[in-house]
């Protein structure tokens, strides 16, 4: 349902400063943090355009990342320092413009709390990756108009593939043996890289001008 999205601007006004990214697991030590962590460096560029934060469905408040996440984050060349856990609220969900959930349940605890703000917003981190297609940034100009974009062409292709049950989800790790670890991670390197090129994509008119702006200050 388009009214559930982010007004595209009106012409010239200006859109939202930000798009904000908000994951989500069960405690907010593994999976959620990782991922945030993780996409928050693969668009370190777009910092100005994209924030990123986590959350978990049954977190305690409070406590750092899984030191098996960090390890895996530091060996991708990313930084667990100052991730602490907390748990998932209506109010985060309703400052997000995106979330995802590490599986189904997480997609569906956010909706339950959000239900107009969500429903088409919300995804599995996998989902969202699967059904992401830069061309529905195409004809939007400014970078926030223009990865909203991206959420409602992935959410209006919802339900039009096939996949097994499950596949989707990443599971949980914590207390698994290393292999299922390992599969953990991967998906979520996976599915971040590619969120993160498309998301870059979108923000690349933003990134330019930044890249610009240091490289030739202004004439006085």
């Amino acid at each position: 349902m388009s009214d559930v999205f982010l007004p595209v601007p009106a012409e010239g006004t200006a859109p939202p400063p930000y798009f904000r990214v908000l994951i989500v697991c069960t405690a907010n030590l593994y999976r959620s943090p990782l991922a945030e962590c993780l996409l928050r460096e693969r668009l370190a560029a777009a910092r100005e355009v994209v924030q990123v934060s986590s959350a978990g469905t049954h977190a305690a408040p409070g406590r750092p990342m899984a030191a098996e996440a960090a390890s895996v984050l530091v060996g991708w060349g990313g930084d667990p320092a100052g991730t602490v856990s907390r748990r998932l609220t209506a109010e985060l969900v309703e400052r997000s413009d995106l979330v995802l959930g590490a599986a189904a349940e997480h997609r569906e605890a956010a909706v339950r709390l959000s239900p107009v703000r969500a429903l088409s917003r919300a995804f599995t981190l996998r989902e969202f990756a699967r059904l992401l297609r830069a061309e529905d940034a195409a004809d939007a100009t400014a970078p926030v108009t223009r990865i909203t974009s991206l959420v409602r062409g992935a959410a209006g292709r919802r339900g039009t593939e096939r996949v097994q049950g499950g596949d989707d989800d990443v599971a949980d790790p914590l207390g698994a043996d290393v292999r299922s670890a390992r599969q953990c991670a991967t998906r979520i390197e996976e599915s971040v890289n590619t969120i993160a090129a498309a998301m870059r994509a979108g923000c690349s008119p933003a990134i330019s001008s930044q890249q610009r702006g240091r490289r030739h200050p202004s004439a006085r």
